[in-house]
C-alpha cells in the first residue's frame, strides 16, 4: 500500500503558475505509474496527466497539454505537476493517484491509491 499527500494548491490569477507536489510513503514509489486528476463541484473526476514508473513516458489531457508538465523524482518519492498559464476553468480539487501498472494510465478505475486532494482556484 502507498500513502499519498498532495500540497502546493492555492489561489492564483489567470495566466499564473503553480506547482503541485505529491509525497508518497509506504511501498516503493517507483513500482507505480502515477497520475493527476481533478474534480470540480458537481462534475466527475477527470484525468489530467500521467507518468510511467520510470518517468520516461507521459500523457496529458487535451485541455492541459502544452500548459501542464508532470514529472517524478523516484529518489524523493515525489510526484509533481507544474501548471503554467492557468485558466479559470482549471479551478478544481487536484488529486494524485498511484496505479499498480508500469505505463501511463488515464482511467480512474486503474488507480488503486488516492491522495486527499489540494484545492486550486484560478481567478479571472
Amino acid at each position: 500500500q502507498v500513502h499519498l499527500v498532495e500540497s502546493g494548491g492555492g489561489l492564483v490569477q489567470a495566466g499564473g503558475s503553480l506547482r503541485l507536489s505529491c509525497a508518497a510513503s509506504g511501498r516503493t514509489f517507483s513500482a507505480y505509474a502515477m497520475g493527476w486528476f481533478r474534480q470540480a463541484p458537481g462534475k466527475e473526476r477527470e484525468f489530467v496527466a500521467t507518468i510511467s514508473r520510470g518517468g520516461s513516458s507521459t500523457y496529458y489531457a487535451a485541455s492541459v497539454k502544452g500548459r501542464f508538465t508532470i514529472s517524478r523524482d523516484n529518489a524523493k518519492n515525489t510526484l509533481y505537476l507544474r501548471m503554467n498559464n492557468l485558466k479559470p476553468e482549471d479551478t478544481s480539487v487536484y488529486y494524485c493517484a498511484a496505479a499498480n501498472l508500469g505505463g501511463p494510465v488515464t482511467t480512474v478505475p486503474s488507480y488503486a491509491y488516492w491522495g486527499q486532494g489540494t484545492q486550486v482556484t484560478v481567478s479571472s
